[in-house]
């Protein structure tokens, strides 16, 4: 199975490498779409903010082609709101985050609250309905996973799984063929390690 991580620059590519790595997976790293022509299976990664992310993926042919592409697909982090619409982060003028708009649904702003500091930076508990998913195979209920973020996506039809900072948060979503994690499974111990695998093997 051959897989690609699409570098955008802005991403934690060493990291998700890593952790493939460790699952005996050696990624292609893809700055361009054709550079994953021969992949089965596409990691989008992301930290920062969603604008220079979209900026980069708009230059490098990637933004066109995730639009029309049918290979699974799983987003990380920020590479998780990628998929939706558009992003309350401020662009630079004023306005919203035009986004990829493979998931209907809008990122916005954590609003500060008893729950913690903005950002949202820490473990979290994942709650799901049993079976929901096979990304979600062999994980428990109420595991904990790493989280950093002050933008998210509400619980909506996508929602697989959510963990609670204030508000309900979707943590993992599943839109057909695109799925995505807002924690950081590369930094979640054995439970990432296993959602990973559950990605690679499905």
């Amino acid at each position: 199975m051959t897989l690609a991580l699409i570098d955008t620059s802005t991403a934690n590519i060493a990291s998700v490498r890593y952790a493939l790595n460790r699952l005996s997976v050696e990624p292609v790293l893809a700055a361009t779409p054709g550079e994953a022509a021969g992949a089965e299976k596409l990691i989008l990664p992301g930290v920062g903010a969603a604008g220079p992310a979209m900026r980069a993926l708009e230059r490098s042919g990637w933004a066109d082609a995730l639009r029309s592409d049918t290979r699974p697909l799983l987003g990380v982090c920020l590479g998780m709101q990628l998929l939706f619409g558009e992003s309350d982060e401020d662009s630079g003028a004023g306005t919203p985050v035009s986004l990829l708009g493979l998931i209907p649904g809008r990122v916005e702003r954590l609003a500060p609250s008893d729950a913690g500091p903005w950002p949202h930076m820490g473990w979290n508990t994942l709650s799901f309905p049993p079976g929901s998913d096979p990304l979600l195979n062999g994980i428990e209920e109420g595991a904990h996973v790493y989280f950093v973020h002050g933008f998210y996506v509400p619980e909506g039809a996508s929602t697989l799984a959510t963990t609670a900072y204030g508000t309900r948060i979707s943590a993992m979503v599943r839109h057909g063929h695109i799925a995505g994690c807002q924690f950081h499974p590369e930094r979640s111990g054995t439970v990432g390690a296993r959602i990973l695998s559950n990605f690679i093997k499905g």
